[in-house]
């Protein structure tokens, strides 16, 4: 198995949901522009990554990835939870 695939799921579900909870944080903050303009980056990366899993894997790496990709996207949400957005002047 090429673990660098892995490395890569694990990387992308970091990535894809540190953008998601960024996007609802910046929602909550009322930031629409910054809001949508994650969120297309959150999508491209989710949907990139997921036609990934199903069309290039086979069947023995493509369960593995997506595990590892569930363990990203938990890393991904900790981490956005634990990044401090710069408070708004209103």
């Amino acid at each position: 198995m090429n673990y660098l695939y892995l490395v890569a799921f694990f990387a992308a579900g970091i990535l894809q949901d540190f953008l998601f909870t960024l996007s609802l944080r910046l929602v909550n903050k009322e930031l629409a522009v910054k809001a949508a303009s994650v969120a297309f980056l959150d999508s491209l990366v989710s949907v990139g990554v997921l036609y990934s899993i199903l069309r290039k894997l086979d069947d023995q790496r493509s369960i593995p990835a997506i595990i590892i990709y569930c363990l990203g996207i938990a890393v991904g949400t900790y981490l956005a939870m634990r990044f401090k957005l710069g408070e708004r002047n209103s």
